[in-house]
């Protein structure tokens, strides 16, 4: 069973940065690609990011591009998602989710384990 655990969430003013993390376990952690999704009340999870199982390959909505950055620790089991210049449209839940078959894409359905996910508010 895999295990996703995300942290790093909170409360936040406008023009803040805040970093995410994803902490993984329970299998071969280095196998699985990972994605961050987001969602707020009332509207579908959408994409944020996502990056391949050896770090290199990686992929953000064209709407965040620049102000996201992705990232991953294979020592420490855990993905990182960076945000600059927050603002309030970034206010969300933010999950992360994981495949075992090295699959970074876009739509939800990739991906098979999924996190509890981290509130993030920012505030004016």
């Amino acid at each position: 069973q895999v295990h996703l655990v995300e942290s790093g969430g909170g409360l936040v003013q406008t023009g803040d940065s805040l970093r995410l993390s994803c902490t993984v376990s329970g299998s071969t952690y280095r196998d699985y690609a990972v994605g961050w999704f987001r969602q707020t009340p009332g509207k579908e999870r959408e994409f944020v990011a996502s990056i391949s199982a050896s770090g290199q390959n990686f992929y953000y909505a064209d709407s965040l591009r620049g102000r996201f950055t992705i990232s991953r620790s294979n020592d420490r089991n855990t993905v990182y998602l960076q945000g600059n210049s927050l603002n309030a449209e970034d206010t969300a839940v933010y999950y992360c989710a994981a495949n075992d078959k090295n699959l970074p894409g876009r739509r939800e359905a990739t991906y098979n384990y999924w996190g509890q996910g981290t509130q993030v508010t920012v505030g004016s």
